[in-house]
This record gives structure tokens, sequence and C-alpha cells, in this order.
């Protein structure tokens, strides 16, 4: 758990300025999120194989009622804002070791941006 926590803490310090990260588009991102669809929904409380992400910008990990969320990401400590979402839709299992999204992650820096833009609609 020490050394999840460890590894996260080093994965945020690499998250990139948000100058850095491309403007990104809710339209294109709600199209791009379709692949996400699979595991999970922007309908609040509906849990799927991932948890609901509604309202998951600004959002403690590990904090939606009724999910049980690996021990990586219920201890974590990360918030979910635009610059760690960015890092960790690049390569979720790389930024958390240790969850279960299995999701090879969205390489692409405009399409994280995209989804993101997305997300932050869902409230």
């Amino acid at each position: 758990m020490i050394k999840t926590i460890l590894i996260a803490a080093a994965a945020l310090a690499a998250v990139p300025a948000a100058a850095q990260m491309p403007k990104g588009d809710a339209a294109a991102g709600a199209k791009t999120f379709a692949q996400c669809k699979a595991c999970h929904v922007t309908t609040k409380g509906v849990n799927r194989v991932g948890p609901s992400l509604h309202a998951v910008v600004g959002r403690k990990s590990g904090s939606v009622a009724g999910f049980k969320y690996s021990k990586a990401n219920a201890s974590s400590g990360v918030t979910w804002d635009e610059a760690t979402l960015f890092k960790y839709l690049e390569a979720p299992m790389k930024f958390m070791p240790g969850t279960k999204m299995a999701f090879g992650g969205l390489k692409k820096p405009q399409d994280r941006a995209n989804v993101i833009a997305y997300l932050k609609t869902q409230k």
C-alpha cells in the first residue's frame, strides 16, 4: 500500500502543467468516451465494471459509494483534477499500479484533453 502511494505521488509530480495540456473539446470527448462506456457511465449513482464518472473532475479517488475499488485506488489519496486525469488516462496501470482498470490508455494528448473536457460537463 505504501509503495502504491509513493508511486502515485511520483506520478503526480510528473503531471504536466495545465499550460502543456491541449485545450479540450467536449463534443469530441463525448465521441472518444464511447470506448469507455463498456465499463463506465456518467450517470450519478450508476456503477458498472468501473465506478460512475459523474462529477469525477475534482473528486477524490476511491470515493463513489457502492463501488468496490482496488486497494491501490482506494488508498492513493489522488484527487482527479484535470492535470491528474490527463496523466492517468495516458497509462492508468502505470500511473496507479494495482488498479483494477485494465485499459491501455489514451496515447494522444488531444484525445485525453477532449475526454476531460467532456467529463467536466457531466455534473
